[in-house]
């Protein structure tokens, strides 16, 4: 066919060229913007139902077609709103779209049809059967013919079709798992049957990330901004000369300022294919997950490193002139969890979130005494017996070490008493079992090295890597109580890494070997979950990590390549070369903002390096190897600050933001060439190994003063008799202070509780036996008097308010300050800042804190009621990472941000008052509020909505504990009472009242508090008349002590963090009629606590520095000791002492 010749002027030609490529463009923009536009109405779907605009969703889901809601139509159906179901539909397929289609269509027409004959109203029938099911004839005349007939029958069950049909209700049912088999099989309802699996509140999350944004772009950003629209873009004012925060530092940027065009492009949000190019950087394979293989780990486009994160969940690292709060801590040395932006998903979720500043002196500084916080002290030196090839510290018993050797033994330490508690020789446990290969070589060369160690999360599991196939996975129960678990025959050849991971929520453990493979197996069961090949190489290690709700392995392989995987089987997401090209480690600080490798290569040249996550480069190398290191060096990180590796007969120190060399440590001598090395969690004790099968201790000042606390401690108490009664001993209190509270305040007791079975050690989520009850339970306790401001160390808090009494104190979670609510409603804060007189920042008694106040000059005041609120009930619990606080004082309860002391919502006015708080522990968006009218109600604070309400207590809710390993929530109440009820249905499992002691009345409203051991199996109970430890299961109470009749009451106890103290007060004070009110523990030391007056005043209090703990071990009574938890007390008064 021949084509007209166009005689077009040349400069028409380019106009028409130029129209027809912007219309090609214009038809590739929709299509993005058709995926956008799928994936805005997705994230409003969310929103609304998140909302409860429940009509207004389905009308969405309709009009949009993009989202099929089964349960919404399952509902539709069984309640026969016929109009509502084909309304429904039709926003998805037509009757004539295909077979499915009409099948479907048909039986709904046809159930609706068979109901108006049931009805025997034959008039809606006739009309069914004209307007709806005539559509059908074209297709099957004879069938719409007999639909048709059974007009004229009496009982269409005459049919014999229908014989068997039975109710409406009935045949709904049946009928509706036809309807879902037919919706699945049918093509237009793929891949709108799943919604996508997204974080809480993801359209929050990216306003809130916008607004963070427009902050960052304002000229002068005010360190509180007042974002209060979203209708226009933010904008900050000159902040009256205060100095804005620096982007580069900035916790949104991850330290990075974005080129122009580095973000990447809206429209791109496909999933990933196995066989796609490998990308340039780590950003673009972790912003884009894969949508639909791993729903765990598909919430959205998220950075590894320099796209903008929400604030809160970074680590900043930020100068004094732009001053953080410290909201993260990392859990363990692989996983990291991190907080979500919104509120109480893992705080509060909320509508907009700003800019998190924090306390003065809280970020770090390059200070004269950095040397100080080095572990460079040899505290303590073990023998193993054979070479240490790895060690891991237990991440909450922090004096607890795992140590595996060259010959394939096991052992743990206790390092504060020096005392192995368990050795294991390697022993396959079921050789049967194990692959012919080994089974093989084992009978030829029995010789096996442990190539790993490591503690899973919560300490309750620990693993064992061989250098031949095995994987062996032991359970620990407290003290020397250690159990097979799982044994795993992993990979051919040596298992060269072990790691545990989460994903799914799901404990797993990964484990890489000289296969080349990495493994993922279950670490309940043992069942192999994934297997990702790719390397070329045998694998030499795993990391991983996870941001935000994406769980992610990188892996090396000893011909120096990196990788990364998600848990999807879809291959290796980034290939990079390792500095060195061998045998290479990664790990993340403790924050898991900053990825770090050391590697050793061929000839001996060792590498440190830091990682640009945003780039896929190296950021950073540090100097000071030996220039041919003898072995592969091995390295650690701790505090979020500093880096650690063994290296030329010594250890190595770098601050990760200076390349050059800190400071070198030779523990004395004695070191290999290249020395083992590991931190605990809190960076406080080094474990280095050393020559002759030995293992030096290294702590700086806290892990000397963490070691001293075992000193002289009597261990053999669990060896001996059990059948023998508590013993008791003295211990010292500390109950004066500077300002002479000693003459002020009669009693400020401290109640010593050894820990079960003669184990001092922190016990975590450990679960130590305690022997059964006993027939004394009850015994009269020993105290020691304290007279002399000399015999403690103590500071009373500064104020500056007019406070007439303390009515709830605590610690935050960090340690650096304190909380206190007052009678009248209003919260004081105070916080220790980081200087040259107290390094850690934490809470002390040596170093006066500041009471703290935003710029704004708010005070964080609860709502209170028309009545007196002297007289009110104060509440208030205080979220994980220290954020939000949630309190009451009579009237509504608030919820404050603690950066800002703003007021972000107030709910629940009275009547009924709230009298107790408790977050739930795994999701912060419940709350468990005890009310003024004896019930319980279990609140979600994201959708503004009660979800339950419990009902067994006959007075107010004095008290409620939630315990995460037994996932029971345990209530008291004014009326005695103790009910323990189910988190997760919430019904009442058990209750039980108070044993009160005979002759024994308490007031009408006398308080029972609880609070929960560290075991989370036990919890102390205290009320006026006892302080009680029961076990939950049976709520058989184990331990009890009751003072005498004419001692003064109890008005407050609690656990010391490690739950080996339990610290009270008492109401008798003598002078000004000044007493303690309540009593807070440290969360880190346990040998500290703080008091709230009756006068308004806080004090802290904690040993002197010479003995380092309160008192003495208690003595062995008889000869004998006893299983079940000793209660050595202490008290201030001499009078009183005499009375108990």
């Amino acid at each position: 066919m021949a084509y007209p010749k166009l005689n077009l002027p040349l400069g028409k030609l380019q106009e028409l060229l130029w129209t027809v490529r912007r219309i090609c463009g214009i038809e590739e923009e929709l299509v993005r913007m058709s995926s956008l536009s799928r994936e805005l109405v997705v994230l409003i779907l969310q929103f609304l139902d998140e909302e409860k605009f429940k009509e207004t969703v389905h009308k969405l889901e309709q009009e949009s077609g993009f989202f099929f809601n089964m349960k919404h139509f399952e509902d539709e159906v069984h309640n026969g709103n016929w109009d509502e179901v084909e309304r429904y539909l039709s926003g998805f397929t037509k009757v004539d779209d295909n077979r499915y289609s009409m099948k479907i269509f048909f039986e709904i027409r046809k159930q609706k049809y068979l109901e108006a004959l049931d009805k025997n109203d034959r008039s809606k029938a006739v009309e069914i059967l004209v307007k709806d099911l005539k559509v059908f004839s074209s297709f099957n005349e004879e069938l719409f013919k007999e639909i048709t007939q059974l007009l004229t029958l009496e009982n269409f069950r005459e049919n014999e079709q229908l014989s068997k049909y039975g109710d409406s209700k009935s045949a709904r049912a049946i009928m509706l798992v036809e309807l879902k088999k037919l919706i699945e099989a049918n093509p237009l309802f793929r891949d709108k049957l799943q919604f996508p699996n997204l974080k809480n509140s993801r359209l929050r999350t990216l306003i809130n990330q916008s607004l963070n944004w427009q902050h960052q772009l304002c000229k002068s950003p005010r360190p509180n901004p007042d974002i209060k629209t979203l209708f226009v873009d933010h904008s900050c004012g000159q902040p009256n000369g205060a100095r804005a925060p620096s982007p580069a530092n900035n916790p949104l940027l991850g330290g990075v300022v974005p080129k122009p065009g580095g973000f990447p492009a809206l429209g791109v949000h496909m999933p990933f294919q196995p066989t796609a190019p490998v990308p340039t950087n780590l950003v673009s394979w972790m912003s884009n997950p894969p949508t639909g293989a791993h729903p765990a780990v598909s919430g959205g486009p998220l950075a590894l490193g320099a796209q903008p994160i929400p604030a809160g969940l970074k680590h900043p690292r930020t100068p004094p002139t732009n001053p953080s709060l410290d909201f993260l801590s990392g859990d363990s040395d692989h996983v990291s969890k991190r907080t979500r932006t919104l509120g109480i998903s893992d705080e509060v979720t909320l509508p907009v979130n700003v800019l998190p500043l924090s306390f003065p002196g809280h970020a770090h500084s390059q200070s004269s005494n950095a040397l100080d916080d080095f572990t460079k002290t040899v505290a303590r030196t073990l023998n193993q017996g054979s070479s240490p090839m790895s060690m891991d510290f237990h991440p909450i018993q922090q004096t607890l070490l795992l140590v595996g050797t060259n010959v394939g033994d096991i052992g743990l330490w206790e390092v504060g008493s020096r005392e192995r508690l368990v050795q294991r020789n390697f022993k396959v446990w079921e050789l049967g079992k194990c692959s012919m290969p080994l089974q093989a070589g084992l009978a030829k060369d029995p010789g096996v090295s442990v190539n790993r160690v490591i503690w899973s999360p919560d300490g309750s599991l620990f693993g064992v890597a061989y250098s031949r196939h095995l994987v062996q996975i032991y359970s620990y129960h407290g003290n020397n109580d250690v159990r097979q678990h799982l044994e795993i025959d992993a990979h051919v050849g040596g298992v060269n890494d072990l790691a545990f991971a989460l994903p799914n929520k799901q404990l797993a453990v990964i484990t890489c070997g000289d296969d080349k493979l990495i493994k993922v197996w279950d670490a309940t069961t043992g069942t192999k979950q994934y297997t990702f090949e790719g390397h070329e190489a045998p694998v030499y290690s795993v990391c991983p990590h996870h941001k935000e709700n994406i769980q992610f392995i990188f892996s090396t392989a000893l011909d120096g390549k990196i990788k990364a995987w998600l848990f999807d089987n879809l291959g290796s997401r980034i290939d990079y070369d390792a500095p060195g090209r061998w045998c290479t480690t990664m790990a993340y600080s403790a924050d898991g903002t900053r990825l770090f490798s050391c590697g050793t290569s061929k000839d001996g040249e060792s590498h440190i390096v830091e990682w640009n996550e945003s780039e896929g480069a190296v950021k950073r190398t540090y100097q000071g190897f030996r220039k041919r290191s003898l072995g592969v060096v091995q390295f650690d990180t701790t505090k979020n600050r500093f880096l650690a590796a063994g290296d030329d007969f010594s250890i190595k120190f770098w601050d990760m933001d200076n390349t050059q060399l800190l400071t070198s440590i030779d523990a004395d001598g004695g070191l290999p060439a290249s020395p083992r090395i590991r931190f605990n969690k809190d960076g406080t004790l080094l474990a280095v190994s050393a020559n002759e099968n030995g293992i030096k201790i290294l702590a700086n000042a806290d892990g000397l003063r963490l070691l001293r606390t075992f000193e002289n401690l009597a261990f053999d108490a669990s060896r001996t008799s059990e059948g023998a009664k508590p013993n008791v001993s003295p211990i010292s209190a500390a109950a004066a202070s500077s300002s002479g509270l000693t003459d002020r305040v009669a009693s400020a007791s401290v109640v010593g509780i050894t820990v079960m079975n003669g184990d001092t050690r922190n016990n975590g989520d450990v679960k130590p036996r305690i022997a059964e009850e006993t027939n004394d339970k009850s015994k009269t306790w020993k105290l020691s008097e304290i007279n002399e401001p000399s015999q403690c160390r103590s500071l009373k808090l500064p104020e500056n308010l007019r406070i007439t009494k303390i009515s709830r104190l605590i610690y935050t979670n960090s340690g650096n300050a304190i909380l206190a609510l007052t009678s009248n409603a209003i919260h004081l804060l105070w916080k220790w800042q980081r200087n040259d007189h107290n390094s850690s920042g934490k809470a002390t008694a040596s170093v006066s804190p500041q009471l703290w106040q935003p710029s704004s000059g708010i005070l964080m005041t609860n709502d209170v009621t028309d009545s007196n609120p002297e007289e009110a009930v104060s509440c208030f619990a205080l979220s994980k990472n220290d954020s939000y606080v949630m309190s009451a004082s009579g009237g509504k309860i608030s919820l404050f941000n603690m950066m800002t002391f703003k007021t972000m919502t107030t709910f629940m006015p009275p009547p009924p008052a709230a009298t107790s708080l408790a977050f739930h522990p795994r999701d912060n968006n419940i709350i468990a509020i005890g009310m003024d009218d004896s019930t319980i109600q279990i609140y979600n604070v994201r959708v503004d909505e009660v979800k339950s309400k419990l009902k067994g207590h006959s007075k107010r809710i004095t008290g409620l504990a939630f315990s995460h390993a037994l996932s029971v929530l345990v209530s008291s109440g004014a009326d005695a009472q103790l009910c323990v009820w189910n988190s997760d249905g919430w019904e009442k499992q058990k209750s039980k009242f108070l044993q009160l002691p005979s002759g024994r009345s308490p007031a009408a409203q006398s308080e029972t508090r609880v609070q929960f051991h560290q075991d989370q199996i036990h919890f102390l109970v205290v009320h006026e008349t006892q302080l009680a430890i029961y076990e939950t299961t049976k709520l058989d109470c184990v331990q009890q002590w009751v003072p005498r009749e004419s001692a003064a009451p109890i008005s407050h106890a609690t656990f010391s963090c490690d739950s080996q103290l339990v610290y009270a007060s008492f109401l008798d004070g003598t002078v000004s009629n000044v007493h303690p009110l309540v009593i807070a523990a440290h969360p880190q030391e346990p040998n500290q606590f703080s008091l709230g007056l009756s006068d308004g005043s806080v004090h802290v209090f904690e040993p002197l520095e010479s003995e380092g703990k309160w008192g003495a071990p208690p003595p062995v009574e008889n000869g004998s000791t006893s299983s079940v938890p000793n209660t050595p007390l202490v008290g201030a008064s001499a009078s009183d002492q005499a009375q108990r």
